[in-house]
């Protein structure tokens, strides 16, 4: 596939760049890292899930990183120089390379917490809309409601004279 070109729109616009990024990433023009897998599971209306497999490493080896509505994973092994000189790996199969694997959050998504259990990161998100922003009912009211009641000019007079 090739890549579009979107230069024309960066001429008239401004600050409009991330969205053209993920224009780029959603049509799969940059290649999508495969490493680690991950699940997003939604287990409420706005309650959200993402669990990374992360076999082998500890919580001391990842990191979390929430910046400009986006969720950054990252992993990185310790030396493992001490572990080379007891043994010697005929095969590797577990992967321990270092990684990141990012997220794009909506409006409104924050991290609730995290835990690492059985090789697996679990990050709980959920999505919190401000009272202002939520949808509201408005009572209609009839046209015989309160009418502005009429100042005498005299009452106005003597406010004035005080």
């Amino acid at each position: 596939m090739r890549q579009m070109d979107l230069a024309p729109l960066y001429r008239s616009t401004v600050g409009f760049d991330r969205l053209f990024n993920l224009v780029n990433q959603a049509a799969g023009f940059e290649a999508a890292p495969s490493y680690p897998p991950y699940n997003i599971e939604r287990s409420a209306e706005n309650a959200y899930r993402i669990t990374v497999a992360v076999a082998g490493f500890s919580d001391k080896e990842l990191s979390i990183e929430v910046k400009e509505g986006g969720l950054t994973i990252r992993g990185s092994k310790e030396s493992q120089v001490a572990n080379a000189s007891k043994s010697e790996v005929l095969y590797q199969g577990i992967a321990a390379r270092a990684f990141e694997r990012r997220f794009q959050l909506a409006d409104h998504v924050q991290v609730q917490g995290a835990s690492l259990e059985n090789g697996l990161l679990h990050v709980d998100l959920v999505r919190e809309v401000p009272e202002a922003q939520k949808p509201r009912q408005i009572h209609i009211g009839t046209t015989e409601a309160k009418k502005p009641e009429v100042v005498e000019q005299a009452k106005v007079e003597q406010a004035k004279a005080a």
